[in-house]
């Protein structure tokens, strides 16, 4: 898995998604009104440990930066990105961040 992650943003399935061979990792999102909450990354064990994750979670950060976004991250994998990337931490609802 040398290539470049390439994430797709499935708006009508509510996630950012990645294709490997037969095998889909996804970061499910609800989106209402200015927020954006990031319920559940999933990366199947196939592919898992090549950063993919990292990769949903950086791009559905990102889009919501780029739309003005208020992030939500109930999903504990989403949360620990953004607690390591702290470049991310002014995007998340003030009572989701951890002092």
């Amino acid at each position: 898995m040398g290539d470049p992650i390439h994430v797709i943003h499935n708006e009508s399935a509510h996630r950012f998604e990645v294709h490997v061979d037969n095998d889909t990792a996804a970061l499910l999102y609800r989106r209402e009104g200015g927020t954006i909450t990031f319920v559940h990354t999933r990366v199947p064990e196939g592919i898992a440990r090549h950063g993919i994750g990292s990769e949903l979670v950086r791009t559905g950060l990102e889009f919501a930066k780029s739309q003005g976004l208020t992030v939500i991250p109930l999903c504990p994998f989403a949360a620990a990105y953004i607690r390591n990337h702290a470049e991310y931490l002014e995007l998340v609802a003030e009572k989701f961040r951890q002092s």
